[in-house]
């Protein structure tokens, strides 16, 4: 099983980019295999990863996510390119839609249509990449732009017709195009004993392209933590699950909060939402069971870590995306290089064949504390 770690969020003000290259280039010493920058109203994607491009050696670098209202698809072609080039073809272009509040409260463009958008800008990207003139005729886009004095162009960046392009979707139909078309899936709101809610439409997407599901790189996972304190653990870590369920999204359209409804916690979700949407932001964490905490976090002591890693190995995960605990750079190597141990012993690399889920989606009953 591989290993990925993630830097920046939405909140990223005032980084400590000498503590941050620690922390990636002692990573990427330990085994680390993929760094994701992540990008919401704070940091952006990109910049970190050209900064940290000069200092890492093998460990791959990639976007998670940069959000498609915010550039032109022939900017984020040149944007990849530009990051293989330097990064010496380390770099993974992870891509996403976003949600209504940021794209049309930030960057100031529709948000109606999100799965049209991204088919039409991954085909500009993917005709950039391949050194081809970009001629597009689309819904969303059209290039050149017609009836101006625009011609097609070909980027001069040597062509990167193989630069790995990773989506992170969660709505069914985003899913099943994940499928078609992605090298891998960005995954969030994952608990590994529910991939009903997510495997089977991506699935259905990959044979309907003639593709195999196990080519496709699962990468999921949550924050890693030991301690054998296990509800205070869970207790600190409802505030953040509560703000996926209420805040990341609108009242109407919350991917995230959708998800979870899919793995079976309809009312759990429901209840949190309208909590957090009215105010009530203690209230909503403490609605939120200990089981959905524990469910897409892997803390707790090493004989429970070790369980959640074989959870997420026999439900068909490919590279673990981790978020070690630790209040100095320090205590989270100590965490992560403690956690790498127990995946090595685990989840080898190339120890076992992937599991391959089930076609149909598995039959899960009614989690504790949650209501279907």
């Amino acid at each position: 099983m591989r290993t990925a770690i993630g830097i920046g969020s939405a909140y990223a003000s005032g980084t400590n980019w000498d503590a941050l290259a620690e922390y990636v280039v002692e990573a990427d010493r330990m085994g680390i295999d993929d760094v994701w920058s992540a990008e919401a109203w704070g940091t952006d994607a990109v910049t970190p990863l050209a900064f940290l491009a000069g200092r890492t050696e093998r460990v791959r670098l990639g976007t998670g996510i940069m959000q498609i209202s915010a550039r032109a698809p022939s900017m984020t072609a040149m944007t990849a390119m530009s990051l293989a080039s330097i990064s010496r073809d380390r770099f993974v272009l992870g891509l996403g839609v976003s949600g209504p509040q940021v794209v049309e409260g930030l960057h100031g463009v529709p948000f109606a249509m999100p799965l049209g958008r991204l088919r039409e800008y991954v085909d500009i990207l993917k005709i950039a990449l391949s050194g081809e003139k970009i001629a597009y005729d689309g819904r969303h886009y059209t290039l050149p732009r017609p009836g101006g004095e625009g011609k097609a162009i070909r980027m001069s960046q040597p062509p990167r017709p193989d630069l790995p392009i990773y989506l992170a979707t969660l709505g069914p139909k985003s899913l099943e195009y994940t499928g078609e078309v992605a090298d891998g899936w960005l995954g969030t709101s994952f608990i590994p004993e529910h991939t009903d809610a997510f495997f089977p439409a991506m699935r259905a997407g990959a044979e309907r392209a003639g593709r195999s599901f196990g080519d496709i790189d699962i990468q999921v996972g949550g924050d890693v933590e030991f301690g054998d304190d296990l509800e205070r653990m869970a207790t600190r870590r409802k505030p953040a699950m509560a703000f996926t369920l209420g805040a990341m999204g609108s009242a109407q359209t919350n991917f995230y909060n959708d998800a979870y409804r899919r793995a079976g916690f309809i009312e759990t979700a429901r209840e949190v939402q309208a909590l957090w949407i009215s105010g009530k932001r203690e209230e909503a964490a403490a609605r939120v069971p200990d089981e959905m905490v524990l469910g897409n976090t892997l803390i707790g002591d090493e004989a429970r870590v070790r369980a959640r890693i074989r959870a997420y190995r026999d439900a068909g995960v490919t590279t673990l995306r981790l978020n070690p605990a630790g209040a100095t750079v320090r205590e989270r190597l100590d965490t992560l290089g403690r956690f790498l141990e127990l995946v090595r012993e685990e989840a080898p690399a190339g120890g076992q064949e992937r599991c391959r889920p089930p076609a149909e989606p598995q039959a899960t009953g009614p989690q504790p504390g949650s209501r279907r």
